[in-house]
């Protein structure tokens, strides 16, 4: 039962992480173009989009790590 549903933590983590590792902005643009972050960026540093989507993109790849990990010992 408790496999089952980090199973599906972990598909949904890495569904997550897709998603917001192709909304950032690379040396070109990116997808977060699209939804306006860069509208407000500077020379200086990164918007409050950006920076909430690292955060973002962080905890989600702790999640899935820690996620992972804890499969990985309960299958072996």
């Amino acid at each position: 039962m408790l496999t089952d549903a980090l199973v599906v933590v972990d598909i949904i983590a890495s569904l997550g992480l897709i998603v917001l590792i192709l909304l950032h902005s690379g040396r070109g643009g990116g997808l977060s173009d699209m939804f306006g972050a860069s509208a407000g960026s500077t020379a200086a540093g990164s918007t409050v989009a950006e920076r909430n989507l690292d955060r973002l993109t962080v905890a989600f790849v702790l999640v899935f790590t820690f996620v992972t990990i804890s499969l990985s010992l309960r299958w072996s």
